[in-house]
């Protein structure tokens, strides 16, 4: 291994580090502010319950003053009703207070305990709701109110319509309609009102959306890591991880709650005129809440008697369900953000139709992983070839080097020069041997994203992983490592052993190293990638483990059965009898390198 070699995995690994530092740097920022989210939650559930109290009470202590405005009086004290809503997808309970749903299930889809992920648990405190005048100087927040109880209507498309209606005093009406849909995760939400003028002050809709996001997958901290708020802002993508406040000045066309895998998003078909966003993701040590969402959103009603119409999606983070959703919502399915977008495109066109490709023809997962390994390494194969011939260059001109090297002497400077004009003379290119590491930079992060994101995944045994998505543990330690964790991955620890045996099997191939920190790096970098791989899902090391050992194979087949090491130094010699051209970059290296031998030849001069 060449020190061009060792800087590739070098630049690899500290690529690696920055990523998972980025990804992580929002979790250690807020365990620093636990106390203060702590207080700050505290301070807003008190707010609501005092507001809700002040309605309840009024409601209750002042029963003349409701009589006074007859139609009000019921919708303030009655008794919830649920309804139970279903199609081939989702499982929806609404209840008649405030006119909304209650729970959502997910019917195809468990959690860690073998249950059925629930995206709205009545047990927290997720609610949609808006202000309206009830009297002069009165107002209520519609999540206390109760609707009329809801009437399901089957509609001939197979699609099935619940209504509930509001009745009000003077002829005024607000009714929720929503349509649940055979085969979609997309559920229709009709806010029909009349005389809108006296209810809406202004004609101002002011939605707050109030959501509490929950684990569903076995490992809670690393699934509030990848725990987020989305949204679609003047029809650009964004979201929301590190920060905790958004304001937005631009029309927003939906804002998600998105988790690892699932997310509920509300989709405005008109879009929002404006609104703010605070997002609290709940410290790692915490209970199994990832994260609480506060959504505030403006828009105006479009009449006396007006119609405005949404959409709720309750279901998996799947790039083709999601692109056909709502615009941009297939981003929600992170494939590569921000500093490593450059991936996405990898995802979309080569990873993603290829992995679909084998899955069709295969049961297993782990195999379609397999086969997806081969491709990407025979769709690399020519400029991995290269790199081997280059290596074998290399080591058929070990002789000379270290012949050049006891001429020269101790001088670094001078066998650099002596060293570049060989491999000039010879016809090597010294960049040659960092090709296979500069290559799995973007398919590495590519295939990071892709196995973090791809719901399909999600809970598929191989061998001894029992879920691919989350990393293999073959036993555990009983006490936690920095860095490193409590248990043992083995497919970790068998991708590391076979980039130790990769590390070796180079070192054999290239001259002794004299710098100390080049000839301990190939034993420095594995335990590295141990403390970065022992908690990575196990599909990505999967993956790794196979790429290794397709690469010892390779390098054993092609130095023994392909290259023909004496037609190499054959051609070395003759391409060394060749004149030559040198490059205007290594004249300019071969300069800089003699001056600053003169440099320190001055430097060294009494005065």
């Amino acid at each position: 291994m060449d020190r061009n070699t060792i800087i590739g995995f070098v630049l690899l690994g500290l690529l690696l580090f920055t990523y998972l530092f980025t990804a992580t740097k929002s979790s250690h920022e807020l365990q620093k502010q636990k106390q203060h989210q702590a207080d700050s939650l505290a301070l807003i559930q008190k707010q609501q319950e005092a507001r809700i109290a002040t309605h309840d009470t009024a409601a209750g202590a002042k029963a003349v003053a409701r009589d006074t405005v007859a139609g009000w009086g019921r919708a303030m004290d009655d008794t919830e009703k649920l309804i139970t809503v279903e199609n081939d997808l989702l499982k929806i309970v609404f209840s008649n207070k405030g006119g909304q749903p209650r729970e959502v299930i997910l019917k195809h889809f468990r959690e860690f305990d073998s249950s059925q992920v629930r995206l709205l648990d009545s047990s927290l405190t997720n609610r949609i709701s808006y202000q309206i005048n009830t009297g002069t100087n009165q107002t209520a927040q519609i999540a206390n109110l109760y609707f009329n109880e809801g009437e399901i209507q089957k509609e001939p498309d197979g699609s099935q319509k619940i209504t509930f209606k509001l009745p009000a005093p003077n002829g005024e009406s607000i009714e929720h309609e929503y349509v649940i849909h055979p085969g979609s995760y997309l559920v229709d939400w009709n806010l029909v009102t009349t005389q809108t003028g006296n209810m809406f002050t202004g004609n101002n809709l002011n939605l707050d959306w109030h959501v509490q996001m929950e684990q569903t997958q076995p490992f809670v901290y690393y699934e509030k890591r990848l725990t987020n708020i989305c949204f679609s802002e003047n029809n650009e993508f964004d979201y929301i991880s590190s920060k905790t406040d958004k304001t937005f000045e631009k029309p927003v066309q939906w804002v998600s709650a998105a988790q690892q895998f699932f997310n509920r998003t509300l989709i405005a078909k008109s879009g929002f005129e404006s609104g703010t966003l605070h997002w609290t993701r709940e410290p790692e040590d915490s209970s199994s809440l990832l994260g609480t969402a506060d959504v505030h959103l403006q828009t105006k009603m479009p009449g006396t008697a007006s119609t405005l119409n949404f959409q709720w999606f309750y279901g998996p983070n799947d790039y083709h369900i999601l692109k056909k959703a709502a615009p941009g919502m297939d981003k929600i399915v992170d494939l590569g953000r921000d500093m490593y977008a450059f991936v996405r495109p990898i995802n979309i066109y080569v990873i993603m139709p290829v992995f679909n490709f084998f899955k069709k023809f295969v049961s297993s997962y782990g195999i379609a992983i397999l086969l997806l390994t081969l491709f990407i390494r025979l769709l690399t194969s020519p400029l991995v070839y290269k790199s081997y011939l280059s290596g074998a260059k290399m080591k058929a001109l070990r002789p000379e080097i270290e012949a050049m090297k006891k001429r020269v002497g101790g001088d670094q400077q001078q066998v650099g020069v002596e060293q570049m004009k060989l491999f000039r003379e010879a016809g090597v290119n010294p960049l040659g041997g960092c090709i296979p590491a500069v290559l799995q930079i973007p398919i590495f992060f590519a295939l990071y994203t892709f196995f973090n994101s791809n719901v399909a995944l999600r809970g598929q045994p191989f061998l001894w992983a029992k879920d691919l998505t989350v990393y293999d543990v073959v036993a555990k330690l009983g006490f936690t490592i920095p860095a490193y964790g409590n248990h043992i991955s083995l497919f970790a620890t068998i991708a590391v052993i076979t980039s130790f045996l990769i590390s070796l099997y180079g070192m054999s191939m290239t001259p002794d190293q004299s710098n100390p920190a080049m000839k301990y790096m190939p034993y420095f970098m594995p335990v590295m990638l141990l403390l970065f791989f022992n908690r990575l899902p196990a599909a990505l090391t999967w993956y790794y483990t196979v790429s290794n050992l397709i690469t010892l194979i390779l390098q054993w087949v092609i130095q023994n059965y392909i290259i023909d090491h004496e037609q190499v130094l054959a051609k070395l010699q003759a391409n060394r009898n060749k004149p030559k051209t040198k490059p205007k970059w290594q004249e300019r290296f071969e300069q800089m390198q003699e001056a600053q031998k003169k440099t320190q030849q001055n430097k060294g001069k009494k005065p």
